[in-house]
C-alpha cells in the first residue's frame, strides 16, 4: 500500500472513531472553573491586563496575513478565511478575557473555529487534492458553527471538542504520510509545535505565573500561537516567492 493511501485510510478510521467516541461519551458541560486565570490583575482600568492585551499580535499577524495573501495565486479564499478568522480572534479573545464568562467565551471560540476549519481545508488542497479542499471550505466552516451553536442550545461541548481534536491529529497524519510536489510541510510542522507548546503554556498557566510573577501561561499562549502563525506565514511567502 501506498504510502499515501495508507495516510488516507488513517484519516477515516480516526473519523469513525472520533465520531463514535463522540457519540457515546457522555456530554460534556461547560465548567465554569475554565474561566478563572491564574493573572486578574487589573492595570489602566483593564481588568485581566496581560490576558487581554496579549491578543494584539493575533491582529498584526491576521492584518499582514490578509495583505500577503493577494500574493497567492492558488487557494486564496481559503488563506482570506484563515487570516480573518485569527484576526477576529484579536478582538473575540480580549472580549472574552476582559469579562470571563461563558457567554464572552462564544466571541472568543468562534473566530478561533473558523480559522481552524479554514487551516484544514488548506491543509487538504496542498497535501491531498486541491479541489476538494477548496469544495471542503465551507461545509467546514458550517460544522465548525453548529458545532458552537450545538454547545449554546445543549450547553454539550462533544461536538466542539471532535472539531478541536480531529484537525490536529488529521494534520498531522497528512504532514506524515502525504506528500506535496509544490509545499513544503516546514511552515505547518512549526505552526504545529506553536500549537503544543501553546497548550502546555496553557495547562500550567499557575505555575508559570507563579514562577515569572508578571506573565502567566496564559497570555504566553496567546504570544506561542501568533508567533507560530507569523513563521508559518513567513515561510509560505518564500515559497510563493521562490516559485515565481
Amino acid at each position: 500500500m501506498k504510502k499515501e493511501n495508507t495516510g488516507t485510510l488513517l484519516l477515516i478510521i480516526l473519523a469513525f472513531i472520533s465520531i463514535i467516541a463522540m457519540l457515546t461519551v457522555q456530554p460534556i458541560k461547560q465548567s465554569e472553573h475554565y474561566h478563572r486565570f491564574s493573572d486578574e490583575h487589573t492595570l489602566v482600568g483593564i481588568p485581566n491586563f496581560f490576558n487581554v492585551v496579549s491578543n494584539l499580535p493575533f491582529l498584526l499577524v491576521g492584518i499582514l496575513g490578509l495583505m500577503v495573501t493577494r500574493n497567492f495565486r492558488s487557494n486564496k479564499l481559503q488563506y482570506i478565511v484563515f487570516f480573518l478568522g485569527i484576526s477576529l480572534v484579536s478582538f473575540g479573545s480580549a472580549y472574552y478575557h476582559f469579562n470571563p464568562t461563558s457567554q464572552s467565551l462564544v466571541w472568543d471560540r468562534l473566530p478561533m473555529t473558523l480559522a481552524f476549519m479554514a487551516l484544514f481545508s488548506i491543509i487538504i488542497s496542498e497535501f491531498i487534492n486541491n479541489k476538494a479542499g477548496q469544495v471542503m471550505l465551507f461545509p467546514l466552516l458550517c460544522i465548525g458553527i453548529i458545532s458552537i451553536v450545538v454547545w449554546l442550545i445543549g450547553n454539550d461541548l462533544r461536538m466542539y471538542a471532535l472539531v478541536q481534536f480531529y484537525p490536529v491529529i488529521a494534520i498531522i497524519i497528512v504532514l506524515m504520510f502525504c506528500k506535496s510536489t509544490n509545499n513544503s510541510s516546514k511552515p505547518y510542522w512549526l505552526l504545529l509545535f506553536a500549537y503544543i507548546f501553546a497548550k502546555l503554556f496553557e495547562h500550567f498557566d499557575l505555575q508559570i505565573h507563579e514562577v515569572f510573577k508578571i506573565v502567566s501561561g496564559h497570555s504566553l499562549k496567546h504570544i506561542t500561537v501568533a508567533i507560530g502563525i507569523y513563521l508559518f506565514l513567513h515561510f509560505k511567502t518564500l515559497e510563493i516567492l521562490t516559485k515565481k
